[in-house]
């Protein structure tokens, strides 16, 4: 290309980036969300260790962005983060499809790789990446640097492209493990271009140490871990527990579980697949595969590498937020869709070209428009509303145990530790007392607690430790242990503070305590026969605009709370009180 052409190309990408990322700022999510984002929030403001594989380059970069002075809020900062990077994704996925398509006319490369760019940009999954905190903004911007310049070295063959590779890849790995789904079409490329030869296994060898020392970023883990962070996942000090976070241990339970799980998994995929991108560019894409099948079947099995690999492992993946894992197929699809463009354009005349170009960018408009409500987070405001209620209503240096990571611990964290928000409340993730690393972030954070509970302590870890190291162990007496810690947190303390759970604990774990109705959670009392008075809360939701099955499922439990609420305060013949906290559900489902 000249000069005038490649200031063109970089110009259109330019464009689609600075479009890309207002209309992400536009929907972008003003406060915490769902699942991990208050405890990544958390982790980056104060280079935490985040739950596996811990994400280094994702907590130090979300630090910068954390002190940024674009907002008074972390949050909102952080979440500009993920908008900012998705869009340069985007930015690099476009010049990636140049780069593909090198050999064609500049307007047909430039509308092939425009229109696939835009089509992935403003799909539903990668849209929801840019719209709040997750580490898979960051990692769309490391896989689509990473594969633009696996395409460089492989067209130019050159030892320092491939070095710079091996570089960028290792980057990747410090933040998703996944980008370990690139190998096998990575390796593909390399043979094609070096063949199976002693000098290919030579660079191999010599671009590899470039690998590691990217990884290397990993030792940030145990550095901070030894400093003893308030947010110390895993608690990676040691070899063994580096290795156990580093690869999440605690998750693989869910990993190739069963082929039953892999088929719903899959099913779902099929189903949301043509959803994604609103029809059209998936229909386009199969005349990219038919294409590519008779004029380059190089870069389609490169590209079905890709695919085939994500696909395969994400579908044995056995957890419900699973369609992030999904991004780099998406992206594959996209690929075949600009080559889809070439096979129906090459002969067209200018006029016909013209007219398609019009027909196919207004349709790319229009897929926009269509997903816009599903993907704007600008009102959502539910997560932070529930977290801020729970706490506030709470006596101060109360006791809260819950199971509730999605909608209430991961954003107290946010909310506790940066914001400086009841602090004083003592909250207890129920699940994350079955991992030893937990318990010394619970000594850090809350010692007098541990302290009255540490022979219980002491007795559970001794179990513990058998099952975390793979020894012989009997289930009766690990979760007799277990039930017997956890009742003496509450056993310990009654007499002194308030102790509370959320709706989800099992009765069995907390044996010889009443369950009192308080509001958003449950009093732990002794005797119920007594009437547990307390001031009305002064509640504060904003309006509900979320539709996804997280927000159905949290309106639900809140409802339910305040529901249970009333029906003791009628059990009690406190009419008006009753009345007040009905009309609190009544409106939170309106």
């Amino acid at each position: 290309m000249n000069s005038r052409q490649k200031k063109i190309e970089l110009s259109i990408g330019l464009s689609i980036g600075v479009i890309s990322f207002l209309v992400y700022l536009f929907t972008l999510s003003p406060a915490v969300g769902f699942i991990d984002a208050g405890e990544l929030a958390a982790a980056a403001c104060t280079l935490g260790i985040a739950h596996p594989t811990g994400y280094p380059l994702f907590t130090l970069v979300g630090r910068i962005f954390s002190m940024l002075p674009v907002s008074s809020e972390e949050i909102i900062r952080l979440n500009i983060m993920a908008a900012f990077f998705v869009a340069c994704g985007m930015v690099l996925f476009y010049h990636l499809l140049c780069e593909l398509l090198f050999e064609y006319p500049q307007k047909i490369k430039i509308l092939a790789s425009v229109f696939s760019t835009v089509s992935l940009a403003f799909s539903q999954t990668v849209w929801s990446q840019a719209t709040g905190i997750e580490v898979y903004s960051l990692h769309i911007f490391l896989i689509m640097l990473t594969l633009l310049w696996l395409l460089r070295a492989y067209r130019s063959n050159k030892f320092r492209d491939w070095l710079l590779f091996s570089s960028l890849w290792g980057l990747a790995f410090t933040n998703h493990l996944t980008s370990i789904l690139i190998a096998p079409a990575s390796l593909y490329l390399f043979i094609k271009a070096n063949g199976l030869t002693k000098s290919s296994f030579k660079k191999i060898i010599f671009v590899t140490p470039a690998f590691f020392i990217s990884l290397s970023l990993y030792i940030y883990l145990p550095i901070r871990s030894a400093h003893n962070p308030i947010l110390n996942w895993g608690n990676p000090e040691t070899a063994e527990k580096l290795f156990w976070h580093v690869s999440g241990k605690q998750f693989r339970v869910w990993m190739f579980s069963s082929t039953e799980a892999a088929g719903r998994q899959l099913s779902q995929y099929l189903h949301k697949l043509p959803q994604e991108f609103f029809y059209l560019p998936l229909l386009i894409s199969l005349f990219g595969i038919v294409f590519l099948l008779i004029h380059n079947r190089k870069i389609f099995f490169w590209i079905l590498l890709l695919l085939l690999t994500t696909v395969s492992y994400s579908i044995n993946y056995d957890i419900h937020d699973i369609d992030s894992y999904f991004l780099l197929s998406y992206a594959a699809w996209m690929m075949f869709t600009a080559f889809g463009i070439v096979s129906l354009t090459e002969k067209l005349p200018n006029y016909a070209f013209n007219i398609f170009s019009i027909v196919i960018l207004g349709f790319s408009v229009l897929t926009a428009a269509e997903h816009w409500k599903g993907a704007d987070r600008s009102g959502e405001y539910l997560v932070e509303d529930y977290t801020k209620n729970v706490l506030a209503e709470l006596p101060p240096n109360s006791i809260l145990i819950s199971y509730q990571w999605d909608y209430l611990i991961s954003a107290s964290y946010y909310f506790q530790y940066i914001k400086n928000f009841r602090p004083d409340i003592i909250l207890i993730d129920k699940e994350l007392l079955r991992r030893s690393w937990y318990f010394k972030q619970l000594n850090r954070n809350y010692p007098a607690l541990y302290e009255k509970s540490k022979n219980e302590i002491t007795l559970f870890l001794r179990e513990l430790n058998k099952f975390e190291h793979d020894e012989p162990y009997e289930y009766a007496v690990i979760e007799g242990a277990y039930a017997e810690m956890m009742k003496s947190f509450v056993d310990t303390n009654i007499d002194s503070v308030r102790c509370f759970v959320t709706s989800e604990i099992e009765p069995p774990y907390l044996r010889g305590y009443y369950r009192i109705p308080y509001g958003l959670t449950a009093e732990l009392r002794k005797d119920n026969s007594a009437y547990l008075e307390r001031t009305l809360p002064a509640y504060t939701f904003h309006n509900i605009t979320g539709t996804d099955t997280y927000t159905k499922n949290l309106l639900h439990l809140i409802v339910v709370s305040l529901t249970s609420r009333a029906a003791y305060e009628k059990q009690f013949n406190k009419e008006e009180n009753e009345r007040w906290f009905q009309q609190q559900a009544e409106e939170i489902l309106h």
